[in-house]
């Protein structure tokens, strides 16, 4: 990467991103009157794919991961991408495959339609 003012501006714009991420994700939850609570995926209400969950079927996850990023990068230090990665793998493993498990029998087709049509991240 570039030098320290490109890897700060860099930062900045995952930060943003990450906010309009997560914001958009979390409004999209409340205007849908459903849970936001990822530990109890099976007390959603509604399958909400509009806003950012047109773009990735985990924005609150890429939000964090942003962040993670955006940390990263403000830093410096290339081994702190490794928390970036550390999380990116366990939400897959331990948060999103269950929720998906979860999403796909309360929700069915239109879950596994949606699915085929929207990536996991991004």
């Amino acid at each position: 990467m570039g030098g320290e003012s490109e890897r700060i501006l860099l930062s900045g714009v995952c930060v943003l991103v990450a906010v309009v991420f997560l914001a958009d994700s979390v409004l999209g939850f409340i205007r849908s009157k459903t849970t936001v609570n990822p530990l109890q995926p099976q007390k959603a209400s509604t399958l909400v794919i509009s806003g950012v969950y047109r773009i990735s079927r985990n924005p609150m996850y890429l939000g964090m991961l942003l962040f993670l990023c955006a940390w990263a990068l403000y830093i410096g230090n290339p081994l702190s991408a490794v928390g970036a990665v550390l999380f990116g793998v366990a939400m897959n493993v331990f948060q999103i495959g269950p929720e998906e498990k979860v999403l796909s029998e309360k929700f069915g087709k239109e879950y596994l339609d949606y699915c085929s049509k929207v990536r996991r991240w991004i």
